[in-house]
């Protein structure tokens, strides 16, 4: 079930872990109130890592794009599964190996930047890394995954299956990395989310004893930070919505629920349950012939908090998932 906090989120935890898209920003545009709440969450002491499972940018234009929406952020604070990558890889193989580079200037960047020495398909290498890169040549993709197949270790970046274009969702890296494992019949180490490397990079970059992992994607940011052993916030301003939210499995759950990023700036507390009845802040939640009914009136977030505890616990209890016929969210 969701967790409590007393305090502000952003004074429980040192350091809030954002993803990017859906959480900070959509599209082109800041979300709505997003610049505000993180220099808040900032100023009463929280630090702030921008996270993103996109290889092909490097950080320095992550952090750019940041300023100019209004949010303060330097290239230090961008961490990417590009540099997660690097990070599995330096470890792996040391400081100096040859890796083949499949990808865009973010991922050579970040092999660099970590003294490994990025080259080309047709070149001896300890390993092959993969991630995003529109402009790979099919050459190129063809050698690599014949080069996989016959031994070469392999890491991918993410596994993402989607990308957000400028011409609509097209297809991302971990359609490639599919296409790949098809091949091949190898399964490559990912750094990206859900996978923990990129959280823990994040947190070995830019400090913190007690992180929170803010997303908006129940499977990748929600279910990396349970891999990671890390509490999370879900917001409510990306993809998933009400339908996701009250089918969640146990691996999928947040620790704590919030319409958007506000929920940084306050205490979180956890609905109490009383045969089989939710309630917090004035609203009441209960299941009954496998219907969910919210009843009541208050604060939006509390609403959500209610709506999702009395939807896990049938779902824990049946395995079956609550109908939301007639449920109507207040403020949409």
């Amino acid at each position: 079930m969701l967790g409590s906090s007393d305090e502000a989120l952003c004074r429980a935890y040192d350091l809030a872990m954002l993803d990017l898209d859906g959480v900070v920003y959509v599209g082109g545009a800041a979300v709505p109130g997003a610049p505000a709440h993180l220099a808040s969450a900032r100023e009463q002491g929280m630090r702030l890592a921008f996270i993103t499972n996109n290889a092909s940018r490097p950080p320095g234009v992550v952090a750019a794009h940041l300023t100019e929406l209004g949010v303060e952020a330097e290239a230090a604070d961008v961490v990417t599964s590009a540099q997660a990558a690097a990070r599995v890889l330096v470890d792996r193989y040391g400081a100096g190996a040859r890796v083949v580079c499949l990808g865009a200037e973010g991922l050579q960047d970040a092999l660099e930047e970590d003294g490994l020495v990025p080259v080309g398909v047709e070149d001896d290498a300890a390993a092959i890394v993969t991630g995003y890169g529109p402009q790979v040549p099919w050459g190129d993709i063809m050698r690599a995954a014949v080069r996989v197949r016959d031994g070469l270790p392999w890491v991918a970046s993410n596994t993402d299956l989607t990308f957000p274009a400028a011409f609509g969702v097209a297809p991302g890296h971990g359609v490639l990395v599919e296409m790949l494992r098809s091949f091949t019949g190898v399964d490559p180490v990912v750094a990206g989310k859900p996978e923990r490397p990129l959280l823990d990079e994040t947190v070995r970059r830019v400090g913190g004893r007690r992180p929170l992992m803010v997303g908006d994607r129940l499977d990748t940011d929600i279910e990396g930070a349970q891999r990671a052993g890390y509490d999370s916030l879900l917001v409510l301003t990306g993809v998933t919505g009400l339908e996701d939210l009250v089918a969640a499995t146990k691996e999928l759950r947040p620790t704590f629920v919030a319409p958007d990023l506000a929920g940084l700036l306050a205490a979180q507390r956890a609905p109490s349950e009383d045969d089989g009845a939710f309630e917090l802040g004035g609203w009441r939640a209960t299941v009954g012939g496998g219907r969910l009914d919210v009843g009541g009136s208050g604060e939006p977030d509390d609403w959500w908090r209610v709506a999702a505890s009395a939807a896990w616990a049938h779902l824990d209890a049946t395995g079956e998932t609550v109908d939301l016929s007639g449920v109507e969210v207040p403020g949409r």
